[in-house]
């Protein structure tokens, strides 16, 4: 298993390519997990919101995360989703996955629906921490679930030595300038933000798990290499080239555009999962444009 210094720079949240009949598309996949590595993207995250898995089985997840672990043989760290926001099914899920070599920490969301106050979240990550035989990264998307964890609930949750990291993706600058300041530094913090991820960099984070990065892997690795190596205005230069990009790819929930754009690429098919569904062909068009603003279109 990585440590937790492993955990820098950007790391993709995966889409599941999905055939016409729904069923995972593993060649596609292998494709997309060969193209991130080449793209220079440090570490894998299947199984996460871009990769829909609220809405797959528990086998079709354990076979996204095989196949990704399979197909990066160990070049770069991977983190596979593995929370919900049922406690018991999380830590028995995860060690499911603990079981498959080669994954290196679970991504574990804040519980989404019941809506638990910061005791009872700070318990639920403990659980997992300590029965679930993975290191854990904690999720915080209070877009997402509605509830968000307090710094006071990161620093605890931090003593523990199975909880190594924080993706945050509250894009809240306040939230992350305490995060930055509270924790211990060998604590992995990563935005879970592409529109911030330069400034969440630029106040101590040290990476990030994108949405972009699926499309454009070597402009993220690149973005966040900058950033870590205090290149500001290189950096600055990247971030103004992310921010087009993300306004497309986040102008619909995700991951409705970011696999459309996979798949205007042809590099997947376009199936999503109900209740998510392919958009019209305006849309459609908007994000060709974007794409070819963007330069992506050269490397399909």
């Amino acid at each position: 298993m990585s440590s937790p210094i492993a955990f820098r720079g950007a790391f993709t949240a995966l889409i599941t390519p999905f055939q016409a009949d729904g069923s995972v598309d593993e060649a596609a996949l292998r494709a997309l997990v060969r193209r991130q590595i080449d793209g220079g993207i440090k570490g894998l995250v299947p199984c996460g919101t871009t990769g829909e898995a609220a809405t797959m089985t528990q086998d079709e997840r354990l076979q996204v995360i095989e196949t990704v672990v399979s197909e990066a043989g160990g070049q770069v760290p991977i983190i596979a989703g593995t929370g919900s926001n049922d406690t018991a099914q999380s830590v028995a899920f995860t060690r499911k996955v603990a079981a498959i070599d080669g994954v290196d920490a679970a991504l574990v969301v804040t519980p989404y629906y019941n809506k638990p106050g910061q005791p009872e979240m700070i318990r639920h990550f403990r659980t997992i921490a300590d029965e679930g035989d993975l290191p854990v990264v904690l999720y915080n998307v209070p877009g997402r679930t509605a509830v968000s964890l307090s710094v006071e609930s990161v620093v605890s949750l931090s003593a523990h030595p199975q909880v190594v990291a924080i993706k945050e993706a509250s894009a809240d600058m306040v939230l992350d300038s305490a995060l930055v300041e509270a924790l211990p530094r060998e604590f992995a913090l990563l935005s879970g933000d592409d529109f911030t991820t330069f400034p969440f960099i630029a106040i101590g984070g040290h990476g990030c798990i994108s949405v972009v990065s699926n499309i454009a892997p070597t402009l993220m690795s690149d973005l966040c290499t900058a950033a870590l190596r205090g290149d500001l205005p290189e950096a600055r230069r990247l971030h103004g080239k992310v921010q087009p990009i993300a306004r497309a790819l986040f102008e619909k929930s995700n991951p409705i555009p970011v696999k459309t754009a996979a798949h205007l690429l042809g590099w997947c098919g376009p199936t999503l999962r109900g209740p998510l569904y392919e958009p019209g062909d305006a849309f459609q068009d908007r994000l060709r444009t974007m794409l070819a603003a963007a330069g992506l279109t050269d490397h399909s």
